[in-house]
């Protein structure tokens, strides 16, 4: 071997041109170096959905959405696991899966006039750089995707903040435009979610915008809830136009990650935290009809969850919650299960109840009250509707919630209906219902923003019964949990020098609160 690629080179030597002839790769009709605009499209807006489900393994344990049937985990205790990736799904598909693929359909976009793909384009660059920097606080904006780098400086969240509006409003802009090669069929052979429907992405961009804008909550020269109030009124007008992934079940990725044939949740169980919003223990002895629909029964038909960080603890087998699927044990492969945990389950992105829940955050800490009851009573009537639709993506176990289930629950103590019993813990814990299971993200994001236990100032927490466990993974120094440390593999191997700027490299780095929440 050595000496033919000696040969090669020789002859390489005495002619340059000859050589360049046989060492040319031909042309593959099967594998083209350059695709159409939209061909890059739906792999991103698979990993827009599904890669957060990756990273949720560990942020609904910070969320207490879930925790693990054995004691002492390490995210359990608001800690990380060093000198791994897990947690750093998102970061990889931001800058590699997103990366340059990303750049290529904007570029292609753009020359080609297509300005709803185009507009799509900026919408999902914003969705990264929201999602990354809300886990993980500075991140790196003006320097990535840069081949010529070999490290990078990080940016900081108040950049990438006024970037992803910059985005969006970008967004917005090639949305609204009906001219040059604006054409639905072409966007929507590889739109998993719309279908090539413009105002559908349209309104998605303006609930994106809600969100970002809703997040400057503890910063009062910089929060406007007239904005988010605005944004939120051009987006989603009903659960028509919630951004769902539909999974074929046909192949491993394309079957829900939650799902019980790719078991990457057998493990987990929810936790009494979650259960408690719906059991009837905080609001007013009012039973949640979504309980027995979203949550796992045990074996002895309750409903418990399980304490974070203590695993099953002293409850009998009887006792111990099923796993999330609704089952003791391993079922075989398609075997259908519950609400959003199933093979075939739509998983959103973006809901209409989750918008309206934040609508009605930004008018009640405007005063306006009547409006937050508005949109409240909107977000819990509409996630009823949502978890309905759910449990029928795959004729799943649960039974529909009736007409009658329905109205009790929305004339009830726990569901107010006037203006005096709106509180915004409702307003929250009605929120981290609507998103349970999908919306990590946001739902950290909401609990770091009041600091997991702030008082609500009509009494109580602001999510009531929410408790940091007492064990907390040893380099938290007592501190709760406020980011995730960036992906091990490409920071912490490649570029400790941009991270140690930031204060990266401290064990403690993922105790330090993230610029946006800071007042």
């Amino acid at each position: 071997m050595k000496r033919i690629y000696i040969s090669i080179l020789t002859l390489c030597l005495i002619s340059a041109t000859s050589c360049k002839k046989y060492l040319d790769v031909n042309t593959n009709p099967n594998s083209p170096t350059s695709v159409t605009a939209n061909l890059y499209l739906s792999p991103m807006l698979h990993w827009m959905v599904t890669s957060p489900q990756y990273d949720a393994r560990f942020i609904g344990r910070y969320t207490q959405n879930w925790t693990l049937n054995s004691s002492n985990s390490t995210w359990d205790r608001m800690g990380y696991d060093p000198s791994s990736d897990n947690g750093g799904q998102l970061w990889r598909d931001v800058y590699w899966t997103f990366g340059q693929n990303l750049v290529d359909m904007t570029t292609k976009a753009e020359a080609e006039k297509r300005w709803d793909l185009l507009g799509v384009s900026y919408i999902l660059k914003a969705w990264g750089w929201q999602s990354i920097t809300d886990i993980h606080g500075e991140i790196i904006v003006k320097e990535a995707i840069d081949p010529t780098r070999y490290s990078f400086d990080y940016d900081s969240q108040d950049y990438a903040y006024q970037e992803i509006q910059r985005l969006l409003n970008l967004a917005i802009t090639n949305l609204k435009r009906t001219d040059g090669a604006v054409d639905a069929s072409f966007l929507g052979k590889t739109d998993l979610i719309y279908k090539g429907d413009r105002v559908k992405w349209l309104k998605f961009a303006y609930g994106l915008l809600a969100i970002n804008l809703n997040h400057y909550s503890n910063k009062t020269s910089l929060y406007k809830p007239d904005d988010i109030i605005a944004a939120v009124d051009q987006s989603f007008t009903s659960n028509n136009d919630d951004a769902l992934l539909q999974y074929t079940g046909i192949s491993n990725d394309d079957r829900n990650f939650l799902g019980i044939t790719r078991n990457n949740i057998g493990s987990y169980r929810q936790t009494n935290f979650a259960v408690n919003l719906m059991n009837g223990t905080v609001f007013g002895g009012v039973v949640d009809p979504r309980l027995s629909r979203i949550l796992a029964p045990s074996p002895d038909g309750s409903y418990k969850g399980l304490e974070p960080t203590f695993g099953f603890g002293a409850l009998t087998t009887a006792q111990r919650p099923n796993a999330l699927w609704g089952y003791t044990g391993t079922q075989p492969i398609g075997t259908p299960s519950r609400y959003i945990f199933d093979d075939k389950s739509k998983v959103p992105a973006m809901t209409y109840s989750q918008l309206q829940f934040i609508k009605a955050e930004a008018a009640f800490r405007k005063g306006d009250k009547a409006t937050a009851l508005t949109a409240f009573r909107n977000g819990v009537s509409s996630h009823i509707d949502f978890v309905n639709a759910r449990n029928l993506d795959n004729n799943q176990v649960p039974t529909q919630i009736s007409a009658t289930e329905k109205t009790t629950f929305m004339t009830s103590v726990a569901v107010p209906n006037t203006t005096a019993a709106l509180t915004l813990s409702k307003i929250m814990s009605q929120k981290y219902i609507a998103q349970y299971g999908w919306g990590h993200l946001e739902t950290w994001m909401d609990l770091r923003r009041y600091h997991y236990t702030d008082a609500d100032p009509a009494g109580g927490q602001v999510f009531p019964g929410f408790t940091i466990p007492t064990n907390l993974y040893p380099d938290n120094a007592g501190n709760p949990v406020y980011r995730i440390r960036p992906r091990y593999n490409s920071e912490y191997v490649w570029n400790r020098i941009g991270l140690d700027a930031i204060g990266g490299l401290a064990p403690d780095y993922h105790t330090k609160q993230t610029w946006i929440i800071q007042p």
